[in-house]
């Protein structure tokens, strides 16, 4: 059976003075009056607002040019988008007019008056249009202002932003975890680094909580990804070690230790966030002497240079582990951090600087200047958590060698001088008080 308006609805047009019988006034408060002749047939059966107001139940009905009048007051923004509004009336709104929105701004122009004009099918037709395409930036923060105003009508538009379960998310934070430590093949490396950032978003607190907090499941996975990828950087440490001097520098061969290198890096940074970073420190460590013979075997070239910088970006961060608490290592283990990476530490800073201020591989190698400087505090705090006999031996090092001014170790040498002075008199002072002997 056909709509009660379909057959006026053929043989009526919009703006068709000949056959109208309703004066829709659209006015702003600029003073811009249109007149827009309509049929009350087709307003009364598609608007709310207009079956009102054209229904015997309105107090009084205004005449002009010898029909009734419907006074529509907008804003000078929104003009164009009643006037489309009652455009649309008069089509047919089962689809075929998905052509017709001219863009999401348009669209969501059209579904606020459409609202206010009690439109139901216009509403239905812009909801499923905004619902399905895509929005740029500004467009989605658009909606985001006048969407949620509107009611249970058009909350489909705003099902790509809901928030997803709990589950959801650890699935997909654990499937990314498990292919950024996968050291895919070069081809995949940019997915590979959207991987790593956007775990690292989510773990991030920012103006925002962070998407998920990592329980033991969480952390158990983390730890089980990084530990396979260390056992697959050692497999290339070992494979380097035992490849002639000339070989090492073969294309591939550094490029795939420099990815490894990258990815213990950012996985460093992700182990810090939940907290769980001694094992990845300890297997540092265990490597140490390797990762330094692997380099200083090989010919001094701009990509062992660039290989040294990112040994140095993971460096820094187990020895900031081991300087600031964050892992608690044995006496002999701190030692021997120190005694590996403050040399290596002190022959490679120049040799980086030099690249990075002349080099015209200055861009590949990009070490922050705060990373030095942190490098020098966590020195120091190493050395001075050390027993006051090593301490002496690592500052009688340092005091003879050429590279003394980096890394500066002054503050740790007067703090070793200031207790060695004391040491004997504050002891005995505890030993005194607790019945306990000291020897020094």
């Amino acid at each position: 059976m056909e709509s009660p308006c379909s057959e006026t609805q053929v043989s009526s047009r919009i703006d068709d003075r000949s056959t109208s019988d309703v004066v829709v006034r659209l006015r702003t408060q600029d003073g811009r009056d249109e007149w827009i002749y309509c049929h009350a047939i087709i307003l009364t059966h598609k608007s709310k607002y207009f079956a009102d107001r054209l229904s015997e139940n309105w107090p009084t009905c205004q005449i002009l040019d010898s029909r009734n009048c419907v006074d529509v007051y907008c804003l000078e923004s929104n003009f164009d988008y009643h006037v489309n509004v009652l455009r649309l009336l008069y089509d047919v709104i089962d689809g075929s007019v998905d052509d017709m929105w001219h863009g999401v701004r348009n669209a969501l122009g059209i579904l606020q008056v459409a609202v206010e004009l009690g439109c139901p099918q216009i509403v239905t037709a812009c909801v499923n249009y905004l619902e399905a395409v895509p929005w740029e930036e500004a467009e989605e923060e658009e909606i985001l202002k006048i969407i949620p105003n509107m009611g249970s009508q058009a909350e489909p538009i705003l099902a790509r932003l809901q928030p997803v379960n709990p589950s959801a998310i650890m699935g997909i934070f654990l499937s990314t975890i498990r292919f950024a430590t996968s050291s895919p093949s070069p081809s995949m490396n940019d997915l590979k680094s959207s991987a790593q950032e956007q775990l690292e978003y989510m773990l991030t607190e920012d103006d925002d909580a962070p998407l998920l907090t990592a329980d033991e499941e969480i952390k158990l996975e983390v730890k089980e990804c990084v530990k396979r990828l260390f056992s697959r950087f050692n497999h290339i440490l070992e494979a380097l070690l035992c490849e002639p001097v000339e070989s090492v520098c073969e294309e591939g061969v550094m490029q795939s230790f420099q990815s490894h290198l990258s990815d213990l890096s950012w996985a460093g940074q992700i182990l810090n966030k939940l907290e769980i970073m001694k094992e990845f420190v300890n297997n540092w460590i265990d490597a140490s002497d390797k990762i330094v013979k692997v380099v200083e075997q090989a010919s001094p070239t701009a990509e062992i240079t660039e290989t040294k910088s990112k040994i140095i970006e993971v460096a820094a961060k187990v020895l900031e582990a081991i300087g600031y608490g964050t892992a608690i290592l044995p006496t002999t283990k701190r030692l021997h951090a120190v005694k590996v990476w403050l040399p290596f530490v002190r022959v490679t800073k120049p040799v980086i600087d030099s690249v990075t201020t002349n080099g015209d591989d200055a861009m590949a190698i990009k070490i922050d200047g705060e990373l030095w400087q942190s490098l020098e505090s966590t020195f120091v705090s190493i050395i001075l958590a050390l027993p006051s006999k090593d301490q002496a031996e690592i500052l009688n090092e340092w005091l003879g060698n050429e590279h003394i001014c980096y890394p500066d170790l002054t503050e740790a040498f007067e703090v070793w001088c200031y207790r060695s002075k004391v040491a004997k008199r504050r002891l005995s002072l505890v030993s005194g008080n607790n019945g306990i002997t000291k020897t020094l």
